[in-house]
């Protein structure tokens, strides 16, 4: 009870002088502390009350759950092995600008069988993880951190690296971040980053995608595209033929045969949460440049471009989008249901991500994805890309949108045709034999979990 009791003091103190320095009201500075009080009350009625607590894993996610399927995956592997998972999210809402949702957030786990084990994913993690370590001392239950990122790179996209808010963030995760009992990260640099200057020893757990993303048959290809067609115009064809079925892409005929349409262009996707960390005018100025190729006379297809997500700067890139004249190139941005996006991106012939890590030791999770449904990425260049990405072999990676529009004259040179460098691409993660999230995570995660609560 005296590591609690000081768990409480570090906690408490470390929130309201955060909460004072970001220029919060003593008041609202002041609410963690009933949180904690709130914490100590529940946690204190919860510990050693369900015999059978070494079944139950709290899965915690401090942010929109939609956009965290690395947790979401977590919890059903966890399920898979018998373990009764309670997953906490918030849906849309993120706790660092919503400070009120952490006590509902205790008062919910009032009524959640006491488990042995809480994991929890970083970032988002400020302020809640601290809270949800001062839960975990109470009840005497083993805390891991799943690292995807580092939250304090995130603000410092914003606020520049030298900003007082983001070295009080840093020093924060790490003093938390050190208290954990497990930890899990995504990349190898990742794992050496946290070791050499954190002084925290972590597992790495690659993320590899679910079975759900894999090459989409064509017959469910020419349905989605029937589907999207209604709504995106993209998607419909330029002509129509008698007795025939068309999207701008496939045909069936009276029999229910689909075939590819001959002369069909090249589908191109990229995923995004449309937020500072991926600049689309790399992609923007190098579809300008693509479209100057085909002007001049080279013998490529034309393109549609879907782009895929919600986020807050797509309103921006959507208006920037529409000023474009192309002739040669159509763009979309669909918001897709969540069954609906494998199938897409296994009916894609090119990947592209323009995500930068702002650590610089996280990876795309988009890409592994694409990887799954057989699908050949070009992808900025960042420090650790080449532990996912391996140029000349699975994709390309590239520095500026000159390098981009390159990549894709070189790329879409011989389609439809496989035996170009697309088709190389695409047969070698054919045959990479990459292994699935369910694999890896058996490897990498349920020894731990099986050492703690069996």
């Amino acid at each position: 009870m005296a590591d609690a009791n000081a768990a409480v003091a570090v906690v408490t103190v470390s929130l309201v002088l955060l909460g004072l320095l970001s220029g919060l009201s003593l008041s609202w500075a002041l609410l963690p502390v009933a949180v904690v009080v709130l914490i100590f009350v529940l946690a204190s009625g919860l510990k050693g009350r369900d015999e059978l607590a070494h079944l139950n894993v709290c899965v915690l996610v401090l942010g929109d759950i939609g956009r965290s399927p690395r947790m979401q995956y977590h919890a059903l592997s966890l399920s898979r092995h018998g373990y009764n998972v309670t997953l906490i999210g918030f849906l849309g809402i993120y706790i660092l600008t919503h400070a009120l949702y952490l006590a509902p957030l205790f008062a919910f786990l009032h009524d959640v069988k006491c488990p042995p084990t809480i994991e929890c994913k970083n970032p988002p993690g400020l302020p809640a993880i601290a809270v949800t370590w001062v839960a975990s001392r109470f009840r005497g239950t083993q805390f891991i951190i799943d690292w995807h990122n580092y939250g304090y790179t995130i603000m410092a996209l914003t606020h520049g690296q030298n900003h007082f808010i983001v070295k009080i963030a840093k020093w924060y995760e790490k003093l938390f971040g050190c208290f954990s009992d497990h930890n899990l990260c995504v990349t190898n640099a990742m794992r050496e980053d946290l070791r050499k200057n954190w002084n925290i020893e972590a597992t790495t757990l690659y993320d590899k995608p679910p079975p759900i993303f894999r090459e989409t048959p064509l017959k469910l290809q020419h349905e989605l595209f029937i589907r999207m067609g209604s709504t995106y115009l993209p998607f419909s064809p330029d002509v129509t033929k008698e007795y025939m079925e068309l999207t701008a892409f496939t045909e069936r005929t009276q029999t229910g045969a689909v075939t590819r349409s001959s002369g069909r262009p090249a589908l191109l996707i990229s995923s995004t949460s449309w937020t500072e960390d991926e600049d689309f005018s790399i992609l923007l100025q190098a579809l300008e440049e693509y479209e100057k190729f085909v002007e001049a006379g080279d013998k490529l297809p034309s393109l549609v471009c879907v782009i895929t997500g919600k986020g807050p700067q797509k309103e921006y890139y959507k208006k920037l989008i529409d000023s474009k004249e192309l002739q040669h190139i159509k763009i979309c941005t669909p918001w897709l249901e969540a069954e609906d996006y494998p199938v897409l991106l296994g009916s894609a012939d090119l990947g592209v991500c323009l995500h930068k890590s702002s650590s610089g030791l996280d990876l795309p999770m988009k890409v592994v994805d694409m990887f799954g449904c057989c699908l050949p990425v070009c992808a900025i260049h960042f420090q650790c890309l080449h532990e996912l990405v391996k140029h000349e072999e699975n994709g390309l990676i590239f520095k500026d949108s000159k390098e981009l529009s390159e990549q894709f004259k070189l790329l879409f040179a011989d389609f439809p045709s496989d035996q170009g460098k697309l088709g190389i691409f695409r047969k070698n993660l054919r045959e990479s034999g990459q292994c699935r999230w369910d694999e890896n995570w058996d490897q990498n995660v349920l020894p731990l979990i099986k050492e703690h609560c069996d």
